[in-house]
């Protein structure tokens, strides 16, 4: 009997210590995996732009004309520019993108971002400025979806898509002419562009600038909001290149 009881202690105890085993093993969740913690990375620069670039409808490019800049207080702080050497006539302000009401603007991660200095130094023939380069591709570069590069590549297709009339890309004198006229005359010399497609910018009395609409894929296109804010002048002067 002794021998009867010591065999059920001993199998009593087995099975406790097999009992402490499987319970101190870890065990598979049950029901729902527990959501994970922690902040996940920020989006880069790049990606907010191209989910910013999603919304918009067509670009602007807008060509300064750069003696009226340099006649400006600002454009007097703008050796770049402006300095005695600095013969200008239209030049880019800048590609934007636009929507058919409104527009993005400073899309990036980065407020500061910067341009390399050796792509920006390749636009200074057409944007003479690299506060301007940066400052352009901070506010509306980084709204397109595109890299840096890429951006600027597109600017630069932009405007060579773009025939100055010859008479007015001389700046050999000072001229008066109304807005409706400057129009007209980037009309004729750009077959396919329209007087719905274009707007002049004027400062003052002065012609400033000429907003010109175009695709995502560089076409002409008309853009009716734009076209309802440009200046109406009767005489805009457009001011000689010194």
């Amino acid at each position: 009997m002794k021998q009867y009881f010591g065999f059920i202690a001993l199998g009593a105890l087995s099975l406790a210590a097999a009992g402490w085993v499987f319970l101190g093993q870890p065990q598979p969740a049950s029901g729902p995996t527990a959501p994970r913690t922690g902040t996940p990375p920020a989006p880069s620069a790049q990606d907010t732009a191209k989910t910013s670039a999603a919304g918009f409808d067509f670009y602007v490019l807008s060509l300064s004309w750069s003696p009226a800049f340099c006649a400006s207080d600002a454009g007097r702080n703008s050796r770049q520019q402006c300095g005695s050497d600095r013969k200008f006539g239209f030049v880019v302000h800048g590609l934007w993108p636009q929507n058919d009401q409104g527009y993005p603007e400073f899309c990036g991660a980065d407020k500061n971002e910067r341009v390399p200095d050796n792509l920006g130094r390749s636009m200074l023939d057409i944007m003479p400025s690299m506060g301007l380069i940066g400052h352009q591709w901070r506010k509306h570069g980084s709204c397109s979806g595109l890299t840096q590069k890429q951006y600027f590549d597109k600017t630069r297709d932009a405007y060579d898509r773009i025939k100055i009339p010859a008479d007015l890309s001389t700046g050999d004198q000072s001229k008066r002419l109304s807005a409706d006229a400057i129009e007209a005359a980037f009309v004729d010399a750009n077959p396919g562009m329209t007087k719905s497609g274009i707007a002049i910018s004027c400062e003052g009395p002065r012609l400033e600038e000429v907003r010109i609409c175009l695709s995502k894929t560089l076409s002409f296109r008309d853009c009716p909001e734009v076209d309802r804010q440009g200046c109406r002048s009767n005489a805009a002067e457009i001011i000689p290149i010194r």
